[in-house]
């Protein structure tokens, strides 16, 4: 489609938008089940939409936005036993798994780098791994969805340079052994990565609320880097994800020194250049404003939905779980059909859920409500 020589009106262009965006799924309808994202809080959209010129690739012309996204990671250090992280507020868990892969292998410097993941692992690593020329070796999971701490073990060698587990797996929420890698990790001297993009926003509230949480941020000392991700139960608008390092001294290891920036010479750590500071001054609205007993009330309700999930398909002949869920993630399966014809069922009946070969995973974000669950159920279990 070519660019009009004239531009539209206002009110042409609207209307025009609006017929495009029917096609699209929304937050607000409770149909979207299968998506990690939510409804931004309307507070942080605010905050995003009166910040959305600040540039922190220029830090030198927003010093004051540096000084916000820099509370807002030792906002978010402090939730991850650490306070004192260095870091940034990044475009999501992709970005920020990248950093930590790129950190990794600049630090070890092999001439032919492995990474060590689990099954489990965020296609973002098939992606850091192609970008970085890393070799992948991925570790099979146990009965419980977890890797296997002994092959992992075994799995090390003199090109190993980095040990990555899962806080909160894709498809099922799972947290792996972190407390095990971490001691594999400093047994070994090898770098440990923690991808928490969607559990770091749902594990330390868990715990607040009582539950029983696994060790899993920087309070095992093996633990290097966290990804973080504010967009998904951190209710922040996209993009913003976070990527945390144990030390400011490992970012040193991919930055870069620009000369030219309006702002003065500055040292960039961050893959992007520029880099938008709406997210981040977002951020650091939303953790100033919820505070941690917002958050505990959050995903208290979350998990309070997840759970009327989880009763009605332990009594159901039909339907069945594939593992106790440990977070606000629900997979289950059909005893009469595949995942993907219970998905596409679903579909038709205008639900969003996603579909693995074992299972459909539901996941229980704040735009969810109770009459929601009640109308998935019964469709659920009509169509299984």
């Amino acid at each position: 489609m070519a660019m009009n020589y004239e531009g539209l009106s206002k009110e042409n262009v609207l209307r025009l938008l609006k017929e495009y965006l029917k096609e699209d799924f929304t937050y607000s309808s409770g149909r979207i089940l299968g998506s990690m994202c939510t409804s931004p809080h309307s507070f942080a959209k605010r905050i995003f939409i009166k910040t959305i010129d600040k540039n922190l690739g220029d830090a030198g012309l927003f010093p004051g936005t540096m000084r916000l996204e820099q509370e807002a990671i030792a906002m978010i250090g402090s939730l991850l036993s650490k306070p004192d992280a260095s870091g940034y507020i990044v475009s999501g868990g992709t970005e920020a798994n990248l950093m930590a892969m790129w950190v990794a292998r600049n630090l070890a410097k092999k001439d032919r780098p492995e990474v060590i993941v689990p099954e489990s692992a965020h296609f973002s690593f098939d992606k850091a791994a192609n970008l970085l020329g890393i070799k992948l070796v991925k570790i099979g999971l146990d009965e419980n969805f977890q890797v296997k701490t002994k092959a992992v073990k075994e799995a090390i060698n003199r090109n190993t340079v980095a040990i990555v587990g899962i806080a909160g797996s894709t498809e099922l929420g799972i947290v792996d052994p972190i407390s095990e890698l971490s001691e594999i990790a400093l047994n070994n001297g090898i770098y440990l990565h923690v991808d928490a993009s969607f559990g770091g926003f749902v594990l330390p509230f868990l715990r607040d609320l009582g539950y029983n949480v696994p060790e899993f941020d920087f309070s095992l000392k093996g633990v290097c880097s966290i990804t973080i991700d504010s967009h998904k139960m951190g209710l922040a608008p996209i993009p913003a994800g976070g990527i945390l390092f144990r030390d400011k001294e490992y970012i040193k290891s991919v930055s870069i020194k620009v000369p030219y920036l309006s702002g003065g010479e500055m040292t960039q750590g961050t893959i992007l250049g520029t880099r938008s500071g709406a997210s981040a001054v977002a951020v650091w609205a939303l953790l100033k404003h919820m505070g941690r007993e917002g958050y505990q009330r959050v995903v208290k309700r979350c998990m309070n939905l997840t759970n009327m999930i989880v009763e009605r398909v332990k009594k159901s002949k039909k339907l069945y779980l594939i593992t106790n869920p440990i977070m606000n993630i629900v997979g289950l399966s059909s005893n009469s059909l595949k995942p993907k014809r219970l998905a596409d069922g679903l579909r038709r009946r205008g639900w969003a859920v996603s579909s693995t070969q074992t299972h459909i995973r539901l996941v229980i974000m704040p735009h969810i409500k109770r009459k929601h669950i009640i109308e998935f159920l019964s469709d659920l279990e009509e169509l299984s």
